[in-house]
């Protein structure tokens, strides 16, 4: 007999089916006993009235993963209208401990560090394992919506020579007796790609160095990344992005406020916005706050383009606004008050990048590989990159995005 999950059940009733899982919960009434079985697809209920049965999984504990066979039976009164009668369990794996928290509550009851010390058995609760089907899903919405506008998917090294944002923020790694690093971002290689496919996007992790210990941060997080030449601008940039968002959340099934042009404002109004003095160089989350309740409150968005960042808080290879001298053609995309995407137009001709290297300091050999792509004929590009937990985090209203996080790293966490 093959096997079938709990949603499966209903096409049964009247016929013998076997189903298999984790025992989720046990309700051992006086004359009866019911055993609630966990699969991938969600719960079966199981009748057990055999004395010898109800002996048996009154020996078994939370998280023993089990086979059950019996008959499927429609009962309105069962939680899914279906049940398991006349069950035969066989054990399969039995835990050598009792779990330390319950996972048959409607909500975790533990701390999120003890979660997260535990992740192998918290990510069994349906709200944690629900979240990471939504990061899933999310990022097939993220591919499906760029292979429908012609973009191809490219893999990217995760070990480089040199740092791609010019900082210290990086991972230095011993590679064969030579300084290397973790990969703060593929930017450097998907502009390159731009001259093979014109349009590449990828997913794949990104390591960012950076000492902070907020709710929004990690030392580890899966970068959504997207490249495209043959852009007027970065409005065409933005144009793609809003694109992938609708795409993302479609995915998801969940709701977002998104209009049908999504708003746009320059720095210098969403400093005035945000009550911030007007010689700010970038936007704090105080201030990404106030211009995501603009957003909402003005435009009925959750979404906010906010550009022209100054070009002193952009990365060197960042194209400079041609109308307005020390802003650029950058832009972040703010969703419910906190930053989500960074992008922009990139510069694309060589002697830009000897001289916007030189103008930050910057040797250029550490960076002539790169550079190299700028000899042979490149077109005005742009693109962007979303960080993926931070997206399911706001989507679902997570205060932290370990909540959305499999298996977090931050600057003390490095297992499980």
């Amino acid at each position: 007999m093959q096997r079938i999950l709990s949603t499966q059940i209903h096409a049964h009733i009247g016929s013998a089916v076997r189903v298999a899982g984790w025992v989720h919960r046990r309700r051992l009434l006086k004359s009866v006993a019911f055993l609630i079985v966990r699969d991938r697809a969600g719960l079966s209920q199981v009748v057990v009235t055999d004395p010898g049965v109800r002996a048996q999984i009154e020996a078994v504990g939370e998280e023993t993963a089990v086979e059950v066979t019996g008959k499927a039976v429609a009962n309105t009164a069962a939680p899914a209208g279906v049940e398991v009668v006349e069950p035969l369990v066989r054990v399969l794996g039995a835990p050598a401990e009792p779990p330390p928290f319950d996972l048959f509550r409607p909500e975790l009851a533990a701390t999120l560090p003890t979660q997260l010390d535990h992740a192998s058995l918290s990510l069994r609760h349906p709200t944690r394992a629900s979240a990471l089907r939504l990061s899933a899903a999310a990022a097939a919405g993220f591919r499906s919506t760029l292979d429908g506008l012609g973009f191809v998917e490219v893999h990217t090294p995760k070990i480089v020579a040199s740092s791609t944002e010019s900082g210290a923020n990086v991972f230095a790694i011993d590679y064969f007796g030579r300084p290397a690093f973790l990969s703060q971002s593929p930017q450097f290689y998907k502009q390159m790609m731009v001259g093979v496919f014109e349009r590449v996007y990828e997913v794949g992790p990104a390591f960012r160095a950076e000492p902070h210990e907020t709710g929004r941060h990690l030392a580890q997080f899966t970068s959504l990344d997207v490249e495209l030449g043959f852009v007027e601008d970065h409005r065409d940039v933005m144009a793609v992005l809003t694109e992938v968002i609708r795409g993302m959340v479609a995915a998801t099934g969940l709701p977002a406020v998104l209009p049908a042009e999504l708003p746009a404002l320059h720095f210098t109004e969403a400093l005035k916005i945000a009550g911030a003095a007007p010689d700010e160089p970038d936007l704090a989350p105080a201030h990404e706050r106030a211009v995501g309740e603009w957003a909402l409150r003005e435009h009925g968005s959750d979404f906010v383009f906010v550009t022209g960042y100054p070009m002193a808080k952009r990365p060197f290879y960042t194209h400079p606004d041609p109308g307005r001298p020390g802003y650029t053609n950058g832009f972040d995309l703010i969703f419910r008050g906190v930053e989500l995407v960074t992008g922009g137009q990139r510069l694309h001709r060589y002697e830009d990048y000897v001289a916007a290297l030189a103008a930050r300091g910057e040797p250029l050999t550490p960076y002539e590989s790169y550079v190299e792509a700028f000899r042979h004929g490149m077109p005005p590009h742009g693109g962007f990159a979303i960080g993926l937990e931070r997206f399911v985090a706001r989507l679902t209203g997570a205060g932290n995005v370990r909540e959305v996080t499999a298996f977090p790293r931050d600057r003390h966490r490095l297992t499980p």
